[in-house]
């Protein structure tokens, strides 16, 4: 579905590194709106793979080409968004090279197994540093520079702690949890500006991180007898971006079918 009013509005997405993951289809799916893309990637981490997934080291190059490729402009950096000066850098970066967002979407994410014997203070803290304070202060000062020259936009991805226990992602499912309750808190202090800020939980996705047996475990669990993709999330983004979504605002939503 084509929203009109998208296009030439700029869009900020955080976690873009591996052409499979979810970030590079938010990034295609807005490029196919006519939006500008700047895009954040993170090559010390993903080059170890994420979870099995297979690292892709010619990816941030080749995704901006292939947005450009679209007729738009795109843009990336190479960052550790858990450094404390991150964000205002990636959004100075952004607004160089393509000028002001309107739409952010907090896709970037910290992900290690531990459980409780595992835990460690070091564990929490990247976790935190990472999934919630990037994007905690990625949203602020976005909502603080904004100017209402369009529809202001924010989206933050969380995970499905809210439904289920996360065994052995303790660390990952607090901080993901505090996403899902800052996205909350935030959204009512950005109305009076025109932002709207939801949370989205793709739910199990198939990025490249699933083993066969995984693969084959959710298939029969779902009554659609698929998996989740990159697109299934990108699209009710792109729809949260769009003006048909304006009411939309301070909601969690679990887009994962029947998982």
């Amino acid at each position: 579905m084509l929203f009109p009013e998208l296009r030439g509005r700029i869009v900020l997405v955080t976690g873009a590194s591996r052409r499979s993951g979810i970030g590079a289809a938010i990034c295609r799916a807005f490029a196919g709106q006519g939006c500008d893309v700047f895009f954040t990637v993170h090559k010390t981490f993903d080059t170890a793979g994420y979870g099995g997934a297979q690292a892709d080291p010619e990816g941030p190059p080749a995704l901006a080409e292939e947005l450009r490729a679209r007729g738009v402009r795109a843009g990336f950096m190479e960052v550790d968004l858990g450094h404390p000066e991150a964000p205002g850098l990636v959004l100075k970066i952004a607004r160089t090279q393509l000028g002001s967002p309107s739409v952010l979407v907090n896709n970037a994410a910290h992900s290690a197994r531990d459980g409780f014997e595992n835990l460690t203070v070091e564990s929490l803290d990247r976790h935190y540093a990472v999934n919630l304070r990037a994007t905690a202060m990625l949203a602020v000062e976005f909502g603080r520079a904004y100017d209402r020259t369009h529809a202001g936009r924010i989206v933050n991805l969380t995970s499905g702690q809210d439904l289920t226990p996360l065994p052995g992602e303790l660390a990952y499912a607090a901080s993901k949890g505090a996403v899902s309750a800052f996205t909350r808190s935030l959204a009512k202090e950005l109305t009076a500006k025109g932002i709207t800020v939801n949370a989205v939980d793709p739910g199990p996705t198939d990025t490249g991180w699933m083993t066969d047996e995984v693969k084959a475990s959710l298939k029969v669990q779902s009554g659609f007898g698929r998996l989740g993709t990159p697109e299934d999330a990108a699209r009710l983004i792109v729809f949260l971006a769009s003006d048909a979504a304006h009411w939309i605002t301070g909601q969690v939503i679990h887009s994962r079918a029947d998982l």
